[in-house]
């Protein structure tokens, strides 16, 4: 066995020579990556680097035209579907939050919990002690604990990101991937939820894709820069922002 097959076989998610061309653009160009498990990594970059590709492929919205890309050191994500890799434990949030804004915020976590079970679809079935107990320690990691009966849509921006990201932690993955959380956020709720998803990382691995630096360093996380689709520095937020290149094409501007 290689060096490259031990780092893949331990690794939570394992990204090798990954290529994505849409109508003869590279979106990804030889892209790899390797986050360990329990890991929390930052990845920033300019628009169009690859960012939100690099995520539909983990997810399997897209799949890459060549390349590795492993979930847990044996799962080859690029067979399954978005499902599949839903149910094995990788969950994503998206930028813009989508919750259900006439429900109350204990129901929208019941909602992701059972996202799957058919026959208790609706919102009448008696919810077991396991899962109240779930959704009761979810309610305190993401700060909602005493507003549980308020409706969804009277929250505010920040705390219907926190509670979409409760809903992804009903649902218990082993790999988050969080899109751009803080956008839009009070200073406040940017710290809040710094804090929130440090919390989340000590029993989970994270992947947070964001723009706004003054929250990764606060995430004193390692954080990889990707540019026209490939990795252009990886390292401390210091190391990678003082990398030549990358003042050039990202936080030069």
């Amino acid at each position: 066995m290689n060096v490259m097959d031990t780092r893949a076989t331990s690794a939570m998610l394992y990204l090798d020579g990954v290529h994505v061309s849409f109508d003869g653009f590279r979106a990804i160009n030889n892209l790899s990556l390797t986050i360990e498990p329990g890991e929390m990594r930052a990845i920033i970059g300019p628009n169009g680097a690859g960012k939100t590709t690099m995520m539909d492929i983990i997810t399997g919205k897209t799949k890459p035209d060549e390349g590795d890309v492993l979930f847990d050191g044996k799962t080859d994500l690029t067979r399954l579907d978005e499902t599949q890799i839903a149910e094995l434990g990788i969950g994503r949030k998206f930028q813009k939050p989508t919750v259900f804004e006439s429900q109350t915020i204990e129901d929208n976590l019941l909602l992701a919990l059972n996202v799957d079970h058919r026959v208790r679809g609706t919102l009448f079935w008696r919810e077991t002690p396991s899962e109240s107990e779930r959704i009761d320690r979810v309610l305190e990691t993401i700060r909602l604990k005493d507003s549980r009966d308020r409706l969804a849509g009277a929250l505010s921006h920040g705390q219907k990101q926190w509670l979409e990201i409760g809903m992804l932690l009903a649902q218990d993955p082993k790999l988050l991937l969080v899109d751009e959380p803080v956008a839009g956020m009070t200073d406040v709720e940017t710290h809040q939820t710094a804090e929130l998803l440090k919390e989340i990382n000590k029993d989970k691995t994270v992947v947070v894709v964001e723009h706004d630096m003054t929250f990764v360093r606060e995430l004193g996380v390692r954080v990889t820069c990707l540019h026209e689709g490939s990795v252009l520095a990886e390292g401390t937020l210091d190391q990678v922002s003082s990398n030549e290149r990358v003042i050039e094409v990202y936080l030069g501007r």
